[in-house]
């Protein structure tokens, strides 16, 4: 059995409450943080508030009081991820509040957009574009960024968009789909919604919305979009219905609330107009092609886009 003088010895060795009372207050008074805070609230401040609030200097200074860019609030340390704290004075003691950091500003902003941008059957690569990756190494190129800063900044002077999006056409894999991301993340950044629309995926996903009876709420969601992006139209083969009664309801409806409608093809408008008479049947419906192509150049700008395949 172990002697009880050497028990004791080990219970005498153990800090008293008060000692570590004492040693966390020193450490909360020669913190450089508390004092300059006591400096600038010295009218305001006494020794009771001071011993008051010991709890709170101490939750304030065990934490991390300035944003440590750690590159993802998943690692930060804090007792809220992505929040710093701050002292103020209340009803006459010193609390603890917390504010973003800028990480979790970063992060949060970069949600904002994200959630900006509502995404149907698209690239991820494609919806993470910007402006500043284009390259600028031709002449339609350069005329497309151009027009696409002058889309810009007519909302920016104005506060309304404009009313024509544009039709983008050009060989396949030039890049016509990422100048859509681009402008999308753009004026996600300024808190405008746009719908991007991968035209193919989105008929075959209509057809089966039948069965489902989700049709008419797609659709709807889809033509009264701030903005709408319908990517690679003509890619498609057409029936009747999927033309006259999807992107016949769509883009009537775009043109009559003047809503801004960007579309990007491998046709130029006669070339889009031929291929939307052939219907999957046979059938050659000139009119009907006709009446479609009147909706969409009264909606769009049409701009030619070059350069080489970039997909090989």
């Amino acid at each position: 059995m172990e002697p009880i003088n050497n028990s004791l010895k080990r219970t005498i060795k153990v800090p008293s409450f008060q000692e570590r009372y004492n040693a966390m207050r020193q450490q909360i008074l020669e913190n450089r943080a508390v004092q300059r805070f006591l400096a600038e609230n010295d009218q305001l401040v006494n020794l009771e508030m001071v011993e008051r609030s010991l709890p709170k200097l101490y939750e304030y200074i065990s934490q991390s009081t300035d944003c440590c860019n750690c590159g993802n609030t998943e690692q930060c340390t804090n007792y809220l991820k992505g929040f710093i704290p701050k002292l103020y004075i209340t009803q006459g003691t010193i609390d603890v509040q917390y504010e973003r950091c800028q990480q979790k500003i970063v992060e949060d902003e970069r949600r904002d957009i994200e959630s900006m941008i509502s995404s149907m059957h698209m690239p991820k690569d494609v919806l993470r574009a910007t402006l500043k990756d284009l390259q600028i190494d031709n002449t339609s190129r350069v005329n497309i960024a151009n027009k696409a800063a002058d889309f810009i900044a007519q909302y920016k002077s104005t506060g309304e968009l404009p009313t024509k999006g544009f039709y983008l056409y050009g060989e396949f894999g030039v890049g016509k789909s990422f100048v859509l991301g681009a402008i999308a993340n753009e004026l996600a950044s300024l808190k405008i919604q746009t719908v991007v629309v991968f035209v193919p995926e989105f008929l075959r996903e209509m057809k089966n919305s039948i069965s489902d009876q989700s049709l008419n709420e797609k659709i709807d969601f889809v033509k009264r979009a701030p903005v709408l992006m319908l990517d690679d139209i003509g890619a498609e083969t057409l029936s009747s219905w999927t033309r006259d009664e999807i992107l016949g309801t769509i883009l009537h409806y775009r043109m009559s609330e003047q809503l801004p409608t960007f579309i990007t093809s491998n046709f130029d408008y006669d070339g889009l107009e031929h291929h939307l008479a052939q219907s999957s049947r046979g059938d050659v419906e000139v009119v009907k092609a006709a009446r479609i192509m009147e909706r969409i150049k009264a909606i769009t700008t049409p701009i030619q886009m070059g350069g080489k395949n970039r997909r090989h």
